[in-house]
């Protein structure tokens, strides 16, 4: 008896003791994951994205936006109709967003409580779908609200601002970098559930509300923008550059990014569409071979990961260290001639070279042994140094993805040095160099440059702001004072003529350089405006001109010194010499005046009247040209036809090429035409071409350009 009781008591203390290990096992060990198990298949979570922030430019114009769109899911255990079978609901489905009836049936019958039918549906498709379901009484099947980025601008700025995936992750870009800012943090719904997935009649939802992204405002100006893309293009069109270019736009003053243009680029809207040069019927946009594609040509920020040999652009740099440490004066003899350094020789890119000449003529005429001589003076060590100071070893830590970094020599020789000092045998960025070149804008110091101004949430709030950064100083105030007024003079008498701008004191430097490959030659230009006081710096680099002209000084000057004259007039800057800037004038109606009154009227516009010999003033205009509200050059002429007299007088247009700009316009108020003139130096077009027959009166376009071999 005692030994049965003892047998008793001993199985129910194991039975205890397994029972307790058991609740021990599924209360503690696996306790989370049971009641998390527990909690789903007793609750239905519905999750409610969040508004993602816009994108703006420096003046609240919209570059990027969110707009309503719908997003088509279904819960496919409770999916049913009371009139229609799944197979008729994957069959209207399937042809109202355009998907593969198949594999949505399929889709259809699976065992889970959640899939989505159709992403970014416009708002009219939902309505669509609405008036379906109610019709053949189809439960299961739900029209969640959901938004899809926009870009208002297209192709503007398009690597800058980026884009982003089917999930708004920013994948891309602005999109990309800042998408812990924009995204925001989602909100969900909460409903109690039965064993089949189907709400409770009586329960009660629980929501969350999700919380809006911050908007990004960058420092970019829309209108500049727009000014160095379509300056760009024309340039690209003009000389045939088959690898596109580059344009930045800063202010020196803060290191500001006022434009960024990348070319060849893309509509942000349709970012996997087919690029050039791509066979469209075998384009997919999809594949990891295709996404390659996109990264290495029309998604590509050239400004941040292209990189390439400066050219004659870095003898600005090379002058900065020679004047900082005062082992050259303006005025100082120099000789361009060869110059052999460890065997090397190296000459002028002008055959004969320049002789004998002062430094300042010497920069004036970018000769490469005046910087050689320059560079020894100055050492390796020293030299070397200042290329670390103006930032050309590191990164510039701009808010951007995919930034590139330059290759240095590191173990320089004087050779390594004496060939940097005019550009070559090492690369940069063109974000490195325009950075590098503001601080000689600036007074010396070198900023990180800044893409990004401020966050501000969805009431306008800042939130956040970017200060300007301040990395070192590099050199003093005096050099760069005496840096922007001998680069002045490159721009008013030496290799940079092309980018005279009339009441504008521009200072730059030209430069050309070649790849590896034979016959890609990079075409470049660095300015500053206005030289004394720099509001802006601008780079432009033209990656593989096939036109006949490849040199920096005859076709990125003229692109460098456009921008800057349209940027400089929207900034409002004050034109230093008003009077040498002929203002346009919109020609006014003087028919049915007498001749008399046609010409005093026309005086009062700053225009000049044409007659007819022997005319009668007293008789009516009938006719004039050009007609009334074209804008013409003030000092124009306008062709007067009095009344019996109205016989179109012309004249044969002349050749006007390679004539300069005298000689034009001598030329063409003998024959009684208008001239609106672009550019400087020889006539390289006209609008007419020699031998047509044009009315008196006409304006007629003529750009010009130094031809020279200007690099």
């Amino acid at each position: 008896m005692k030994t049965r009781t003892l047998w008793i008591l001993g199985f129910f203390a194991f039975t205890v003791l397994l029972l307790c290990g058991r609740l021990f096992w599924l209360q503690v060990v696996k306790g989370d994951g049971l009641r998390q198990a527990a909690y789903e298949q007793q609750n239905a979570d519905r999750f409610i994205s969040p508004a993602r922030g816009a994108i703006y430019d420096r003046n609240g114009k919209e570059l990027a936006v969110s707009v309503s769109v719908e997003t088509i899911t279904a819960s496919p255990i409770t999916v049913k109709s009371s009139d229609v079978s799944l197979e008729f609901i994957a069959s209207e489905l399937a042809v109202m967003f355009d998907l593969d009836e198949e594999k949505l049936l399929s889709k259809l019958n699976q065992n889970v409580q959640y899939i989505i039918i159709a992403r970014k549906v416009d708002i009219e498709k939902g309505d669509e779908l609405r008036a379906w379901l109610k019709k053949y009484k189809v439960s299961g099947i739900y029209i969640n609200e959901d938004t899809k980025r926009y870009y208002p601008l297209k192709n503007l700025a398009s690597q800058v601002i980026g884009f982003t995936g089917a999930d708004n992750q920013g994948l891309e870009g602005i999109e990309a970098v800042m998408d812990r800012y924009l995204k925001g943090i989602p909100g969900k719904i909460l409903s109690e559930i039965d064993a089949n997935g189907l709400e409770l009649p009586f329960s009660t939802e629980t929501k969350i509300n999700a919380q809006d992204g911050f908007n990004v405002v960058l420092t970019i100006d829309e209108t500049i923008q727009y000014m160095a893309d379509k300056a760009l293009e024309k340039a690209l069109v003009d000389n045939n550059c088959i690898d596109g270019g580059s344009v930045i736009i800063m202010d020196p003053r803060n290191a500001d990014i006022l434009a960024m243009v990348s070319k060849p680029d893309f509509d942000l809207n349709q970012p996997f569409a087919v690029p050039p040069g791509q066979d469209a019927s075998t384009w997919k946009g999809t594949t990891a071979e295709d996404t390659e594609i996109l990264r290495s040509t029309v998604w590509r920020n050239k400004t941040i990961m292209d990189t390439y040999e400066p050219g004659s652009t870095f003898k600005s740099f090379t002058t900065a260290m020679g004047y900082e440490e005062n082992v050259v004066h303006d005025h100082d003899s120099v000789v361009c001639q060869p110059v052999t350094v460890l065997g090397k020789t190296m000459n002028c890119w002008k055959r004969p070279p320049h002789g004998t000449e002062t430094f300042r003529e010497g920069v004036y005429n970018s000769c490469n042994p005046v910087f050689v001589n320059l560079a020894l003076k100055i050492g390796v060590d020293k030299f070397y140094n200042y290329i670390s100071a103006f930032g050309f070893r590191r990164k510039t830590g701009i808010d951007l993805p995919g930034e590139q970094l330059g290759l240095f020599h590191t173990q320089p020789t004087a050779l390594d040095m004496s060939v940097a000092s005019f550009g070559q045998r090492f690369t940069v960025t063109p974000i490195q160099m325009i950075t590098a070149f503001s601080s000689l804008a600036n007074g010396g110091t070198l900023l990180k440059p800044k893409i990004v101004k401020e966050l501000t949430d969805q009431d306008g709030n800042i939130v956040k702001q970017y200060e300007t950064e301040a990395v070192r100083d590099v050199v003093s105030v005096e050099t760069c004072e005496r840096i922007r007024d001998i680069l002045e003079g490159v721009v008013s008498e030496g290799t940079g003529r092309n980018a005279k701008v009339a009441g504008y004191n521009v200072a730059g430097k030209t430069g050309t350089s070649q790849t590896t490959e034979e016959g890609h030659y990079i075409a470049s230009f660095l300015a500053m405006a206005p030289a004394d006081n720099p509001v802006i710096c601008v780079l432009v680099i033209l990656d593989n001109p096939k036109g006949p002209y490849y040199y920096g000084g005859t076709i990125a000057a003229p692109v460098a010194g456009e921008i800057a004259e349209d940027v400089l007039t929207y900034l409002k800057i004050k034109r230093r010499e008003e009077g040498e800037v002929k203002k346009d004038v919109v020609v006014p109606d003087v028919r049915n005046m007498t001749v008399a009154q046609a010409k005093s009227t026309l005086k009062e516009y700053g225009l000049k009247a044409l007659l007819n010999q022997g005319v009668d003033e007293n008789k009516a205009v009938t006719k004039q040209s050009p007609l009334p509200n074209i804008t013409v050059p003030e000092g124009s002429l306008v062709m007067l036809y009095e009344e019996g007299r109205e016989t179109v007088e012309t004249v044969t247009m002349p050749n006007l090429l390679n004539l300069d700009e005298l000689d034009v316009a001598e030329t063409a108020e003998a024959l009684g035409l208008n001239i609106r003139i672009s550019g400087t130096g020889n006539a390289i077009f006209q609008s007419v071409s020699p031998g047509e027959k044009v009315e008196k009166g006409s304006v007629i376009e003529v750009s010009f350009r130094y031809m020279d071999k200007v690099e």
